[in-house]
């Protein structure tokens, strides 16, 4: 297969998934939104905090790089390789959602482990307010690093977008993309998620209310299994992207060029799949939230537009006090 060949299959098949996990990841994003938004029993609860900005983080990394997927397959104007605003501009929206947005993933578990734990003292460290400055520090930790890296980004005609500065190839290699993008949230996230499903598992022997205790083990097994898809897809774009700077001092031939495009492609796919399948294997995993889900569209979602819908003309009726059911699934 020619390197020509190669290309517009990348192209092609960036488009597609781009489009496909665009669409599944909208909806399902916007299910679980509704969800934490509507149930009391999320809206009480400090980890819907890390939920919700997760959400907010994805839908605009799968924006910003939706937009610049479709300049590029339509238009025919590669904004990303070609441009070094557009190089810059989609680093820095696109990387710093995508890095919040697993930091939410590891800052829920180590808030699930501490909120199981059968140590007072560790129930009592996350608090709202905590909660929230925590968020509002790692946004702007976030964001200030990827200004500092798009800086150091420039347009090569063959490579496009990417770093090639000496020094700071150094720590990019060696540093930012091993241990703050790859070791250290893979670590966390797997040690404290493991440890809140081995407190849950344990948490039957203290004086709990069972209703939260349900909901702790519901909450543990979202956290979990996001954390597992988060290692099986995110893991081979970090490795790609320390190949990629590493590789830049090469002589690429074409054919080397066109490939390394197509393995960058299938990289960025796995985490666009990553950002879109939450709802998905929280209603594949947890019977409770399906339940939730569907008491949200019915008796929530569908009453509303059914009001909004058929809408009595103004009347005067007397006053007729009923007691309706106040039942919120939990």
């Amino acid at each position: 297969m020619s390197s020509s060949a190669i290309l517009t299959f990348a192209s092609n098949y960036s488009l597609y998934c781009d489009l496909i996990t665009f669409v599944l990841g909208f909806i399902g994003n916007i299910l679980n939104l509704l969800v934490f938004v509507q149930l009391k029993c999320f809206r009480d609860h400090r980890i819907t905090y890390y939920f919700i900005i997760d959400i907010i983080a994805i839908f605009i990394n799968r924006t910003v790089q939706l937009f610049f997927t479709i300049s590029t397959s339509f238009y025919q104007n590669d904004l990303y390789n070609n441009s070094l605003i557009g190089c810059r501009a989609r680093t820095v929206l696109v990387q710093a959602a995508g890095n919040i947005s697993y930091t939410m993933v590891y800052l829920a578990a180590i808030d699930q482990y501490c909120s199981t734990n059968y140590r007072p003292c560790l129930r009592q460290l996350f608090t709202f307010r905590f909660v929230q400055r925590v968020i509002i520090v790692t946004v702007c930790f976030w964001f200030s690093i990827n200004l500092l890296f798009a800086l150091y980004l420039d347009v090569h005609p063959l490579y496009g977008c990417n770093i090639y500065n000496d020094i700071w190839s150094q720590y990019v290699i060696y540093f930012h993309y091993p241990v703050l993008i790859g070791i250290f949230p893979i670590t966390m996230a797997s040690i404290f998620s493991l440890l809140a499903y081995q407190n849950v598992r344990r948490i039957i022997r203290r004086q709990i209310p069972i209703e939260r205790r349900r909901f702790d083990q519901q909450i543990t097994a979202m956290v979990l299994i996001r954390v597992i898809f988060f290692l099986l897809l995110f893991t081979p774009w970090v490795c790609y992207r320390i190949y990629s700077i590493n590789a830049t001092t090469n002589n690429f031939s074409a054919l080397q060029f066109s490939i390394s495009r197509l393995v960058q492609v299938i990289t960025i796919c796995f985490v666009n799949v990553q950002h879109g399948i939450g709802f998905y294997l929280y209603i594949m995993i947890s019977s409770r939230y399906r339940r939730q889900v569907k008491y949200v569209l019915r008796k929530r979602i569908w009453q509303l537009c059914r009001c909004t819908c058929h809408k009595a003309p103004n009347r005067i009726f007397p006053d007729n006090l009923s007691t309706g059911s106040n039942f919120e699934l939990q």
